[in-house]
């Protein structure tokens, strides 16, 4: 009994120590150690970051960080995570890197987190009820009630703007309280409204405003990260400049997204 107890305890220490000494690693030692690197991403986002009819997660930013991956040499781990805690989560070192659609918009983030040479441009664009004439500008949704992710930059938009905030999970919901009238417009991604347009041509809803202004998204670390995101940033321009980033563009949104 007493040479178990003892292989037990030493059993629970060598995965302690291990990981111990994976917590301690920095992202640049795994990259460059050819380790793996963990990715936060939502898993519900299309085309972003979903599950494919077969369950497997896949999506824009999925298969770019895959490609990134493949070009660093590691293997990457995907941390599937809702939005709303996924920056927290990052910050608190739940994993290196979020792959989500992520801009750094706000001088809080931008004070705490690093981003990556973009990989996707967009900009944003209001969806609401095809019979609906009062929206033509972010201003004229004033009083409505706008379907958002209260901490994303599309809520930070609606709420800049005035609008009743509905909390939502995502897009999806979003659009479902559009249909149910129970939720006037939502601020979103231009990229995601089209590709959900385009599966769901009889939704009833349209575009109401466009932006003219594009945003880049990248991968996202926490400050003090430098050389791991210069060598992550070097691997994007590969893929740009391959053909790898173009390809990925056609195949989930008929266009090449990564210019800006």
């Amino acid at each position: 009994m007493f040479k178990k107890l003892a292989f037990l305890a030493a059993s629970i220490f060598a995965v302690a120590t291990t990981t111990q000494a994976f917590a301690a690693e920095s992202l640049l030692e795994r990259i460059n150690n050819h380790g793996t690197i963990t990715v936060g991403t939502e898993g519900t986002y299309p085309p972003f970051s979903y599950h494919d009819e077969s369950n497997k997660l896949t999506g824009y930013d999925v298969e770019v960080a895959r490609a990134v991956a493949e070009k660093l040499g590691v293997k990457v781990e995907f941390k599937e995570t809702v939005w709303d805690s996924m920056m927290a989560g990052l910050k608190a070192g739940r994993f290196d890197i979020v792959a989500n659609q992520v801009s750094l918009t706000t001088p809080e983030r931008r004070a705490t987190f690093d981003r990556s040479e973009p990989y996707s441009w967009s900009g944003e664009v209001i969806l609401g009820r095809a019979d609906d004439t009062r929206v033509s500008k972010p201003e004229d949704v004033k009083g409505l009630k706008a379907a958002q992710s209260i901490s994303s930059n599309y809520g930070e938009l609606a709420v800049k703007n005035h609008a009743e905030i509905v909390p939502v999970d995502g897009l999806s919901q979003s659009v479902m309280l559009l249909k149910q009238k129970r939720a006037d417009v939502t601020f979103n991604d231009g990229l995601a409204v089209l590709d959900f347009l385009k599966k769901d041509p009889n939704s009833g809803l349209k575009i109401l405003w466009e932006s003219n202004d594009k945003l880049g998204s990248g991968f996202i670390v926490n400050k003090g990260n430098d050389e791991a995101l210069a060598k992550i940033s070097a691997a994007v321009l590969e893929l740009q400049k391959d053909g790898t980033l173009k390809k990925l563009g056609e195949q989930f949104f008929g266009r090449d997204i990564s210019a800006k």
